[in-house]
């Protein structure tokens, strides 16, 4: 199926069948009556007001359920779509990402670029359900200290940084992720390149030299690669950049819990805006560039060449899945920046400005060492 009919099957069976609007759990407070939010800390629903545990329970008896690809890119059914609570979704006009919050909840501002330019946003289906959430195990208190540490290893970065980066204003939000398995078989042929070398006699100002000069021998090569790609991540988002996000991962998927709006409470969420088609087209193209790294570690020899690779894909699954981050946008003279600490383990990846003056001066080091180097050499 080529990518233009899996989009107008997706796009037929959209229209073909009505969405499904399902009721929101209530998470409510049994003392103040206020809205119970998930913990990372203690790992549980707990009023932000009184600090009453919820006794509400999440369900993490359900199974994580792996979707059949080609089926899917068929048609996605009603039944596995919507949040399973009522939410509000706003789209950011300059970075464009869409949040989806609690329904009692009004956004301010862009919790991905800071921006105050939101407008409602209403989609013609549901979004997919996701299969599985990563709950958050760094708490906010962490997560602002974890940010500050980073801060502080940036030499290049301007003193004044830590003061103005304004890491009070870090939020905690939920990345869209699709994931995909997948069994490949190969087969694969090159040509292997071994080093040898040979004695050579040169003439430099009329005396001869000998000197060694490195020959390439090169054979036939063939073999058979048996992979299976487990959980390969496909960032929907686009309200973190691509880098930043490449800087935080992996996310320990095999620790996702099966979805419960709980998780859920009290928090942003980032509606995915790379489709299944093209989040499955990345992971493709992902997929042949490990496989081919995969085939070209088999090759016994110094080098190779002319590497071919023919494969054959079964057995594809995906799910979608949501992972947590801590995230901080600032603004730092007339640019905006941004810093996200995965909300698992603990890993930071952000963007900072430099200051003119650190880096002239470490120019200014790097051209003394180069003379005192050349004085020195120059005296021997």
């Amino acid at each position: 199926m080529t990518t233009q009919q899996a989009a107008s099957a997706i796009g037929a069976a959209a229209a073909s069948q009505d969405s499904v609007e399902l009721a929101r759990p209530k998470f409510a407070c049994p003392a103040c009556g206020g809205e119970a939010v998930w913990n990372p800390a203690k790992g549980k629903l707990i009023c932000p007001f009184c600090g009453t545990e919820s006794p509400a329970k999440i369900d993490t008896s359900g199974t994580i359920v792996e979707h059949d690809l080609v089926a899917a890119l068929r048609a996605i059914p009603d039944a596995s779509r919507g949040w399973q609570m009522a939410a509000t979704q706003v789209r950011c006009q300059s970075c464009n990402a869409i949040s989806v919050l609690d329904a009692s909840r009004q956004a301010q501002s862009c919790p991905f670029c800071g921006s105050a330019q939101l407008v409602p946003y209403s989609e013609t289906k549901a979004a997919f359900r996701p299969e599985a959430v990563l709950p958050f195990a760094v708490s906010e208190n962490v997560a602002r200290d974890g940010i500050r540490a980073w801060y502080g290893r940036l030499w290049l970065a301007p003193s004044a940084l830590v003061r103005r980066a304004l890491t009070d204003t870090v939020r905690g939000v939920y990345l869209p992720y699709w994931t995909f398995d997948a069994q490949v078989e190969a087969d694969w042929t090159a040509e292997a390149g071994h080093y040898y070398y040979e004695t050579q006699t040169v003439f430099v100002n009329g005396q001869p030299r000998t000197q060694q000069v490195q020959r390439i021998r090169w054979e036939p090569a063939a073999g058979h690669v048996s992979h299976f790609f487990d959980d390969d991540l496909v960032c929907a988002s686009v309200g973190v950049q691509l880098s930043l996000v490449r800087g935080i991962e992996p996310f320990p998927t095999h620790d996702a819990k099966p979805y419960d709006p709980a998780y859920l409470s009290g928090w942003i969420v980032e509606r995915y805006q790379i489709d299944l088609v093209g989040a499955a087209q990345r992971a493709r193209a992902d997929m042949d560039a490990k496989l081919i790294a995969l085939c070209a570690s088999r090759i016994r020899g110094d080098t190779y060449r002319n590497l071919a690779v023919r494969s054959d894909y079964s057995g594809q699954t995906f799910k979608h899945i949501l992972a947590p981050a801590w995230l901080l946008s600032y603004t730092y003279g007339a640019r905006r920046f941004q810093c996200v600490l995965n909300g698992v383990t603990g890993r930071v990846s952000g963007q900072y400005p430099k200051s003119p003056w650190k880096i002239a001066l470490l120019v200014l080091a790097i051209i003394i060492v180069i003379v005192v180097v050349m004085t020195i050499g120059g005296r021997q």
